[in-house]
């Protein structure tokens, strides 16, 4: 037969681990901690909100792919609009790839994930440059290929 000591003591700490296991699994004493642990001029960027966003960019970059590289469809009475409405999906998608970005950028939120300030901004101007080419009366369109391809992985 196992004899089990069982003290006083370590019915206290096992109880004490219990709690504060419990209290730090929620949000409040979290954020209760943050205020103790980071600078008050540190932004905390909540995880569901990055993982949000982050969710969103793939999204965006897909319907810039599929406006680069499918052709359009050959239905009678768009043969003239298409290069227009490859223009306009194009510059949706990377306006919508703008805001996202701009908005993951560490002056607004991402103060918690500084890897991303070493590449975002530099995305962020990529997406401008792109932006700027397709809106011309001759739409370039070879920074939105670029964007595409790097972020499809395909470089």
């Amino acid at each position: 037969m196992i004899k089990v000591n069982v003290t006083l003591p370590k019915i206290a700490a096992i109880t004490l681990i219990s709690a504060l296991f419990i209290a730090g699994s929620t949000s409040q004493f979290a954020s209760t901690v943050r205020k103790v642990t980071y600078p008050p001029d540190f932004k905390y960027t909540e995880q569901d909100y990055l993982r949000s966003d982050m969710h969103q960019l793939p999204v965006q970059m897909a319907i810039l792919d599929k406006a680069l590289f499918e052709p359009l469809d050959q239905t009678i009475g768009q043969v003239q609009n298409q290069p227009e409405l490859q223009r306009e999906q194009v510059l949706t998608a990377l306006t919508n790839m703008g805001t996202i970005a701009s908005r993951l950028h560490a002056g607004q939120t991402g103060a918690n994930h500084p890897f991303m300030d070493d590449y975002i901004q530099d995305f962020v101007s990529e997406i401008d440059k792109a932006r700027t080419a397709a809106s011309l009366q001759q739409p370039r369109y070879y920074f939105a290929g670029r964007i595409s391809r790097v972020s499809s992985g395909k470089s």
